[in-house]
């Protein structure tokens, strides 16, 4: 899969904002639904949660995203109404800003809404997961930047050009799968991941008419990531890209970072302020 047209998630991760809160009513959620575990973010208190992403509506366990799709709005509107309504302060309709998986679009947007409602948010806003790995980071997006990122059911590779994607690829492999989940050996799963990075690379090496992606490769891809921290998997990415990596400091958490530094950043936006009527705000991208 392919994407090509740049776009927008916010402001400026530079823009200057005011100290947060904006007023005593007012509350800032940075949300990450991975399909291993949720991470939340709370201005004033920083990082709240990082537990499973399950939810238990009877006798069982179920799990509402897999593989970077929110599989089970329902769930999803469940668990976060148990994790952080009580969290949240009373009286207060949260600006929420929610990472998303750079190739499912306007449907994970739209599921991820629906979800959040149960939090009764002023806003929901969206920022591109590879951003926020380059905003965690503190890369400098006036350059080309490759962001790989290697989760737990899903792999993207994202081109960032001044910020904005402009061009990723996906495989349904993480690092759930080096678990032996597949029936395939460890090692043998470390190689099929990172064969399918090597090859997503190469695609985009092969189809760009510029030279972005190939000077973004040659200063070093930024990973990110659960599989970030599995040195079998990083030394397969050096000997099959032949270019160096650059991981990002305790990459597992880098997304729900970078998250909250874009919502730090973007509290001023026209979303996040006035009085609006009850209910969930509009989803921004």
């Amino acid at each position: 899969m392919i994407v090509r047209r740049p776009f927008r998630s916010g402001s400026p991760a530079g823009h200057r904002h005011r100290p947060w809160p904006l007023c005593r009513h007012c509350c800032g959620l940075a949300l990450d639904l991975g399909s291993a575990r949720t991470r939340a973010w709370i201005a004033g208190r920083g990082m709240v949660l990082d537990v499973p992403t399950i939810t238990f509506p009877g006798a069982g366990a179920v799990y509402p995203v897999q593989r970077g799709a929110i599989v089970d709005v329902p769930g999803t509107a469940r668990m976060l109404d148990r994790l952080l309504s009580h969290r949240l302060p009373r009286l207060t309709r949260p600006l929420v800003m929610v990472t998303a998986p750079v190739l499912d679009g306007p449907a994970y947007r739209e599921r991820a809404r629906a979800a959040v409602e149960v939090l009764r948010p002023r806003a929901v806003l969206t920022v591109p997961t590879a951003r926020a790995i380059a905003l965690a980071a503190g890369a400098d997006l006036s350059l080309p930047l490759l962001v790989v990122d290697i989760g737990a059911h899903l792999t993207e590779v994202v081109l960032l050009v001044d910020g904005l994607v402009f061009d990723a690829r996906r495989t349904a492999l993480g690092t759930t799968d080096l678990a032996g989940t597949t029936g395939l050996a460890d090692a043998d799963a470390t190689a099929e991941i990172s064969e399918a990075i090597s090859t997503m690379i190469t695609s985009m090496l092969r189809q760009d008419r510029t030279s972005l992606t190939a000077e973004a490769l040659s200063r070093g891809a930024l990973l990110a990531g659960g599989g970030a921290l599995r040195p079998d998997l990083t030394r397969r990415l050096v000997g099959g890209t032949h270019a160096p990596l650059r991981a990002v400091p305790t990459p597992h958490t880098a997304a729900i970072r970078g998250a909250a530094k874009m919502l730090r950043a973007v509290h001023a936006h026209p979303s996040a302020r006035g009085a609006s009527p009850p209910g969930p705000g509009p989803l921004v991208r």
